[in-house]
């Protein structure tokens, strides 16, 4: 059996990376951190956030809420408040549909055509 190397896991991400990967601003992050209490970045001694995967988490969340339903912040807030481990199961349901999606159009792009 060939030795496999176990994949690095990336455990803090930047303020750039995290906004790079939803396509807003940083100052949009730094506003939902100071609007949201459930987003709570670390700071290294330079005082740069470093977010992590559940940091990144509730930030899709949020995105999700705010960008995607049209929600309020503070309709946003109550959401979470009161069914966030509901919406968060949705979520990653809806992602977990979305990559099978993209899987099968790649799948299909790569059959012989008639």
């Amino acid at each position: 059996m060939p030795y496999k190397e176990k994949e690095i896991e990336k455990k803090y991400f930047s303020i750039g990376e995290v906004a790079d990967s939803l396509k807003v601003a940083t100052s949009l992050i730094r506003f939902w951190e100071s609007e949201f209490d459930l987003i709570k970045p670390k700071k290294n001694r330079k005082g740069n956030r470093q977010f992590t995967q559940e940091d990144i988490k509730n930030i899709k969340l949020i995105y999700h809420l705010v960008k995607e339903k049209g929600f309020t912040l503070q309709g946003a807030r109550d959401f979470i408040h009161n069914g966030s481990d509901d919406v968060k199961s949705k979520l990653d349901l809806i992602k977990s549909l979305q990559s099978v999606r993209e899987f099968l159009f790649k799948l299909k792009n790569e059959l012989p055509s008639k």
